[in-house]
């Protein structure tokens, strides 16, 4: 556990000190931060501070980030957002669009980093601040960032020969459209499960958050009726612990982060006997999944 020291390197005001020096926060990678305030925090421009230096790669623009976010309002002391509270890290990608205090936080860190940031509410969320989180636009903002783990953008690992049963898995310019059915053999009501890659990540566990990007049709379906690649950002999703269909919590865990995997679900292990209407899925359809297991935390 450390307690912020800063150097004062990236201070914003003209004597030499740092805003984010009256504050004290005890950072332990895995748990919310402790935070003590010294009265306002009100730094003139964005500044940063290592609190744990990670020992994993540098991250880089462009990078999906897997990141605990702690924040707090400079002015009036209050949590904004704590994602340790029950919700998983967050992705975010390093790019312009994520605003001046959370690129300078991430971008360039060691992942399993722990890093502060101190920044004028313009500069984390623009000129209106974020009201959604009492952020005012004349507020200040500290932000806790936990660097947890870096999310690929496709499957990794050693290509593996399917099950006979598997359809073809339709690619273009690099992301799945759809299965192509021709000569799979009909459902019979088991779970099927097989491995088109391999990770080489650890093993998913019961009751972590997956990160993957999906595509499910239903057997002999002319077309998807749900995905993800198109999106440009894996969903999230717990698994193992019922939040899922059935077919995915028995499937997925136990798998490997990196994988990509393809999986039928017969109607028991998926919506039941109603279906899904609004998705097209009648009671008696099989659902096949392919899934790219990107992260798990």
């Amino acid at each position: 556990m450390l307690s912020l020291v800063a150097c004062g390197d990236d201070s914003g005001d003209d004597s030499g000190g740092s805003a984010i020096e009256s504050v004290d926060i005890k950072a332990t990678a895995g748990k919310a931060p402790e935070v003590t305030w010294d009265g306002k925090l009100d730094p003139s421009k964005v500044e940063t501070e290592v609190l744990v230096e990670g020992d994993g790669d540098e991250t880089a623009s462009g990078d999906n980030v897997l990141t605990h976010i702690w924040m707090g309002n400079g002015f009036t002391q209050a949590e904004a957002y704590n994602s340790y509270q029950g919700t998983a890290p967050q992705i975010l990608n390093l790019s312009d669009d994520l605003g001046k205090g959370l690129q300078a936080g991430l971008e360039g860190q060691k992942i399993g980093s722990v890093v502060a940031v101190a920044a004028p509410a313009k500069d984390a969320f623009g000129e209106q601040g974020n009201p959604q989180l009492g952020i005012g636009n004349g507020d200040s903002v500290l932000f806790v960032l936990e660097l947890v783990d870096t999310v690929a953008t496709e499957p990794q690992g050693e290509e593996k020969t399917p099950a006979k049963w598997t359809p073809e898995v339709l690619e273009e310019d690099g992301k799945v459209t759809g299965f192509d059915f021709a000569g799979t053999p009909k459902p019979n009501g088991k779970l099927w499960v097989t491995k088109l890659i391999k990770g080489d990540g650890p093993v998913v566990k019961k009751s972590q958050t997956i990160y993957v990007n999906y595509l499910g049709q239903v057997y002999n379906g002319k077309a998807p009726f749900d995905e993800s690649y198109s999106a440009g950002m894996p969903a999230s999703f717990p698994i193992g612990v019922g939040q899922v269909v059935p077919g995915w919590d028995q499937a997925l865990v136990g798998q490997t982060v990196g994988s990509r995997v393809v999986v039928a679900v017969p109607p028991a292990l998926g919506y039941g006997k109603k279906g899904q209407p609004d998705a097209g899925i009648k009671g008696t359809d099989t659902l096949f999944f392919v899934v790219d297991i990107l992260a798990a935390a």
